[in-house]
């Protein structure tokens, strides 16, 4: 830089002058509050739209939990109607255990579950959110011709309808 820049160029606190009356902005200074606020303003705009989001989507895993409880039992209620060609009577999990064999002992999500002449499998909901526990997941079959079984998904009245097992 030539001497006669150099003395067009005063450096003072924070800012540097040009020219008599005119100051050019450092560019290490950071953030201004105001930017900061908008900044802040959006993370919580995002927060408040994904929170109810992940909040469904854990009131599914664990939703999943008792489903498949229930597709064990199912399992057994298809084997034991295949092998004796009747619905087996289990009105507690310690007859499902006992009758068919099916270890229940671990689930949390399954406060009740039982079997009824028809091979109907009502599992009670717990422990997972306000909504669902007290709820009841229903499984019922249908006899096919060819000696075939096929499951439904129901649920009690007061189920909310999105959280619904699908197939």
């Amino acid at each position: 830089m030539c001497f006669e820049h150099q003395q067009n160029f005063i450096k003072s606190e924070g800012s540097t002058v040009a020219r008599p009356g005119i100051l050019m902005k450092d560019s290490n200074r950071g953030f201004t509050l105001i930017e900061l606020l908008i900044t802040i303003a959006i993370v919580g705009i995002l927060a408040s739209v994904a929170m109810p989001l992940f909040q469904m989507h854990i009131i599914r895993s664990k939703l999943t939990e008792a489903e498949n409880a229930m597709a064990n039992v199912k399992s057994a209620v298809s084997t034991f109607r295949q092998d004796t060609e009747t619905w087996p009577t289990c009105p507690t999990v310690n007859e499902i255990r006992n009758s068919l064999g099916v270890g229940l002992g671990s689930i949390d999500r399954i406060s009740q579950i039982s079997i009824d002449a028809n091979g109907i499998i009502t599992a009670t909901i717990n422990n997972i959110h306000p909504t669902v526990d007290g709820q009841d997941l229903i499984l019922r079959p249908t006899l096919s011709m060819d000696g075939s079984i096929s499951w439904i998904w129901d649920c009690s009245p007061g189920f909310p309808t999105h959280l619904k097992p699908r197939g």
